[in-house]
């Protein structure tokens, strides 16, 4: 296993346009991170060049402190896994499982060896002999898996590759990469677009935007304290509801309203902040939010009850609060109904505030 280092990485395949945009990150040894954003904001190609197959147009990489830079691809011991399976059609899944070290130039005793025990890890004895036609896509998955650690790689990195899978196989699949992790100890990097995936198997997650990463930190940490609106409307299920607000001080006291209606601030902004700007945006995410038939010194802003989702454990609430639209995680036997009006009420203590013009967290 190896850390990796990245520093002031940058890409451009066209010369005007960067892909990956002054990337500087590190992956202690042992750690798997999560390299999260949307399509096109640069995180396969950053795995690609730390991988060695994409020329870097700048900046270093390093693994264990050693500069690869100029490290050919089959010199870095880098295994990958790619949402394609890429299994050899006419090969069983004993001899896609042994061809990496085959190569290699592995003795015979070692080969089986190695295989008896990436197989005993897996869990695919029963098909071994099976051509890759016969397989599920799960299993064609795992062996996927299994063929990128038999080389005891430095850095394993994963490109979606679950991201073809149904709900209940993707679920079973993050199990097995997490479980996979925990007992092997190697230095991972997942790459998606899925927040789910992320938050479920990372120690960190690194959430990328236009070439750039914007904030990494532990999954909690990008939950509940992110760093600006791009962040906390990317990460959560349902997403962060957003309430452009007006803030006024009057003798020291902040207040803050919506359309006119009152919302009630934690007692330490109220108290301490000399920095909220008059225009500001109050996030806070469906599960912090409640509703009331009338209105009270907690429910004070009105909203007309769009539709109401059944999730079985919960019910998901989606209103409109003059001109906006939140949604709302409440208890699966909700009374409420679609065209009623509610009064919704914001748990102060998870309340936070974005600055409406920069997005930035306050």
């Amino acid at each position: 296993m190896a850390s990796v280092e990245l520093r002031n990485l940058r890409k451009t395949y066209d010369k005007k346009n960067w892909a990956v945009d002054d990337v500087s990150l590190t992956i202690p040894d042992g750690e798997l991170l999560a390299l999260l954003g949307p399509s096109g904001c640069g995180k396969s190609s950053t795995m690609r060049m730390i991988a060695g197959l994409e020329e870097l147009t700048s900046g270093e990489i390093y693994f264990d402190g050693q500069l690869i830079n100029r490290v050919p691809p089959q010199k870095r011991n880098v295994a990958m896994v790619f949402e394609t399976y890429a299994l050899y059609p006419t090969l069983t899944v004993y001899e896609n499982l042994a061809f990496p070290l085959r190569s290699a130039g592995w003795a015979k005793q070692d080969i089986t060896k190695r295989v008896d025990e990436i197989v005993d890890i897996l869990g695919v004895q029963e098909f071994l002999t099976h051509k890759p036609r016969e397989l599920s896509s799960g299993q064609s998955q795992l062996v996927g898996l299994g063929r990128a650690l038999m080389r005891q790689p430095n850095v394993f990195v994963m490109d979606e590759p679950i991201s073809h899978l149904d709900t209940r196989l993707r679920s079973r699949m993050r199990s097995y990469i997490k479980r996979l992790h925990l007992d092997l100890g190697y230095t991972m990097l997942y790459v998606t677009h899925d927040q789910e995936e992320a938050m479920a198997l990372a120690d960190r997650i690194a959430i990328m935007e236009r070439g750039k990463i914007v904030q990494a930190g532990t999954p909690q940490e990008i939950f509940h304290d992110p760093i600006n609106m791009y962040v906390g409307g990317f990460v959560g299920e349902p997403p962060m509801n957003f309430l452009a607000c007006q803030a006024e001080r009057q003798n020291d006291t902040l207040s803050l309203s919506y359309k006119g209606h009152a919302i009630p601030l934690p007692g330490d902004t109220a108290a301490t902040r000399q920095d909220i700007p008059r225009d500001v945006v109050v996030g806070v995410r469906p599960f912090y939010i409640d509703s009331a038939p009338a209105p009270s010194d907690r429910h004070t802003i009105p909203a007309d009850v769009f539709v109401v989702e059944a999730m079985g454990d919960s019910a998901v609430i989606s209103v409109n609060a003059e001109d906006t639209r939140l949604q709302v995680v409440t208890e699966s036997h909700t009374t409420i109904r679609s065209g009623d009006t509610v009064w919704l009420g914001i748990d102060p203590a998870y309340m936070l505030l974005f600055d409406q013009v920069t997005g930035a967290r306050l």
